[in-house]
C-alpha cells in the first residue's frame, strides 16, 4: 500500500490517541512505535543526520513519534534558529539515532572537525581527536574538545570548574598539577594536545591622570571624611580615593551633582570596553560610586542597570620549598632577608608586615602579634626559630625605634620598597612564575598543609574569616597546634 505523507501523519495521530492515558512519556509500546514508523515510511528518505564535534544535528519532518524519540534522549533540544534537533554526541547516542531511523536516513555526515570561537575575534577549527588547551590572561585554563567521558569526569572533580553552555567549553583555575593530570588523561584517550597562551592586548585606554586634563579634581573632602568616620582601612581609603577621582574626572566638565544615573552607566561601560579593566576593578568601581551617592549624600540605595561580573575563581601561584630556599639565598642585606623570612614564615600580608612594631615580636612564646588586620581583627601567628636570630642581628645594625621596619626619618617602610626587594630576589633566583609578595603568604599556608597541619589551625594563623578561604590550600588533616612545624625550620640556609 502506497501511503502519502499526509495520510501517514493522520494514521500516526490515530495510533497515539489509542494509547492508554496512564502510559508514561518514557515508556511507549515498542510494537506500536514500530508500526507507526513503518506506516510513515515515505517514498523519499526524509532524515538528515550530521555529527559536528559535541553535537548530533537531526533534521526531519514534523512527526509526533519521532519527536517523542528525540526528546527521550537526555539533554536533546530544539534549535529554533537552525530549525533542527540538537542531540548531545555522547557515547551511544549516534547508534540510537541510526538504529531508530534506519533506512529513512538520507544523509549521514560525520565531520572530522568543528568550528569554535576561542575569543571575540578568533575562530578555530578543532578536530574531533584534538584537545585545545588555552591558558587565559585571567589565570584560568580553557579546554575545548569533542565529548570525552573520561576527560569530562576529570574536570568535574577539579575545584572551581565551570562549563560554559554558550561557547561549549570547560574552564578551570590554572595549576601545573591540573595541567599535568589533563594531559595524562588526554594521552590515555589518544587525543592530540594543542597548548596555547592568550596574548595580552595592549590597546586599552590608560587611566586618567592629573596630567591629562587641566582642571583635574581631587576626591571631595566629605568623601574621605566619611570613609575615615566609618573606620575604613588606609588601603581601602587609598583605593576608593583613586577610583572615585577617575569617575569624577571622566566628567570633568560637569559638577558632581549633575552626574546622573545614565552617565554612571556610560562610565562603567567605558571601563569595560575601552579601559579593559579586570572583574575586581569593575566591582570596586561600582561600590565606590554607590558609596558616594548612598553613604556620603545619604541617598536611597540604587541598583544600576549594569550586570556585575561573576568573578573567575583562580588558584594562587605557589613556589615549592626549593624555590623558596633559592629566593632566600639570593638576599644578602640583613634587613631585606628579615623581611622575606618574616613574610614567608609567618604568612603575613604586606600591610601586616609594615604595621608590625618591635613589641609585636614575642620571642618567649615564639609568636608574632598582628594587630587590626583585615576586617579589623587581631591574631597571633608563628615566629620561626630561624627568623629570630636574623631579626636580632637586624635590630642591632639598623636600630629601629617604633616600627619593626622603618624607612627614612623613622617612618613606616613603604609598600613599593618591600615589593622591589621581593621581586629582585625572585628574579635573581630565576623564578619564572607570576609571583608577588603575597605569594609568600600562599606558600606559608600550602607548605603548612603539606607538613600535616590541620586546616583549622591554618585558618587561625592566616586570619581567614571563613574556612572556605583556607580550603583553597586543599585537604584537611588532624594534627594539633603543639605539633605544628614551621615550614622555614626545615630549610638549611
Amino acid at each position: 500500500m502506497n501511503i502519502t505523507k499526509k495520510n501517514a501523519l493522520k494514521l500516526n495521530s490515530r495510533i497515539i490517541r489509542k494509547l492508554p492515558n496512564k502510559v508514561s512519556d518514557a515508556i511507549v509500546d515498542k510494537q506500536v512505535a514500530k508500526t507507526a514508523v513503518n506506516a510513515i515510511n515515505y517514498q523519499n528518505k526524509d532524515v538528515s543526520v550530521q555529527v559536528i564535534g559535541r553535537m548530533i544535528i537531526v533534521k526531519l519532518p514534523k512527526n509526533t513519534l519521532d519527536i517523542h524519540f528525540i526528546t527521550s534522549i537526555r539533554y536533546s533540544r530544539w534549535d529554533w534558529k537552525q530549525f533542527c534537533w540538537i542531540v548531545p554526541n555522547y557515547p551511544g547516542n549516534l547508534d540510537l539515532v541510526k538504529d531508530y531511523f534506519k533506512e529513512r536516513i538520507g544523509e549521514l555526515i560525520v565531520h572530522e572537525d568543528f568550528e569554535v570561537n576561542t575569543s571575540s575575534d578568533l575562530q578555530r577549527r578543532i578536530k574531533t581527536n584534538e584537545l585545545l588547551i588555552i591558558k587565559t590572561n585571567t589565570g584560568r585554563i580553557k579546554l575545548i574538545f569533542a565529548y570525552n567521558k573520561e576527560l569530562s569526569y576529570l574536570l568535574k572533580k577539579m575545584p572551581f570548574n565551570h562549563w560554559d553552555t554558550k561557547n561549549k567549553w570547560w574552564t578551570i583555575p590554572y595549576s601545573e598539577k591540573f595541567l599535568s593530570d589533563i594531559k595524562n588523561t588526554a594521552k590515555a584517550q589518544s587525543l592530540d594536545i594543542l597548548y596555547e597562551e592568550e596574548q595580552k592586548k595592549e590597546d586599552k585606554v590608560k587611566r586618567i591622570s592629573p596630567f591629562d586634563i587641566a582642571n583635574y579634581r581631587p576626591c571631595p573632602g566629605e568623601y574621605l571624611l566619611k570613609l575615615k568616620e566609618l573606620r575604613y582601612s588606609k588601603n581601602t581609603i587609598k583605593t576608593y580615593k583613586g577610583l572615585f577621582e577617575e569617575f569624577i574626572n571622566y566628567y570633568h566638565k560637569f559638577e558632581i551633582q549633575r552626574i546622573n544615573e545614565k552617565m554612571i552607566i556610560v562610565f562603567l561601560q567605558y571601563l569595560v570596553l575601552e579601559r579593559k579593566i579586570s572583574l575586581s576593578y569593575q566591582n570596586q568601581s561600582i561600590n565606590v560610586i554607590k558609596f558616594y551617592y548612598e553613604r556620603v549624600l545619604g541617598g536611597q540605595r540604587k541598583i544600576y542597570l549594569v550586570e556585575r561580573p561573576r568573578r573567575e575563581k583562580t588558584l594562587p601561584e605557589v613556589l615549592n620549598e626549593k624555590e623558596i630556599l633559592s629566593t632566600i639565598k639570593q638576599v644578602k642585606n640583613i634587613k631585606h632577608k628579615a623581611i622575606i623570612l618574616l613574610l614567608y614564615s609567618s604568612g603575613l600580608r604586606l600591610s601586616e608586615l609594615l604595621n608590625l612594631k618591635i613589641k609585636d615580636i614575642d620571642s618567649n612564646r615564639m609568636q608574632v602579634f598582628v594587630q587590626q588586620s583585615k576586617g579589623r581583627k587581631d591574631r597571633y601567628t608563628l615566629l620561626s626559630k630561624k627568623v629570630l636570630p636574623v631579626l636580632r642581628q637586624y635590630l642591632i645594625e639598623y636600630k629601629p625605634k617604633e616600627w619593626l621596619f622603618e624607612g627614612i626619618k623613622g617612618k613606616q617602610y613603604s609598600e613599593s620598597s618591600v615589593q622591589t626587594i621581593v621581586t629582585e630576589a625572585y628574579q635573581k633566583a630565576g623564578i619564572k612564575k607570576k609571583v608577588s609578595t603575597h605569594t609568600l603568604r600562599h606558600c606559608f599556608g600550602t607548605h603548612l598543609l603539606e607538613n600535616g597541619t590541620d586546616l583549622r589551625y591554618i585558618q587561625v594563623l592566616m586570619g581567614h574569616e571563613s574556612i572556605k578561604t583556607t580550603e583553597i590550600y586543599t585537604h584537611v588533616t588532624t594534627k594539633g597546634f603543639d605539633q605544628i612545624i614551621n615550614p622555614l625550620d626545615k630549610l638549611d640556609f
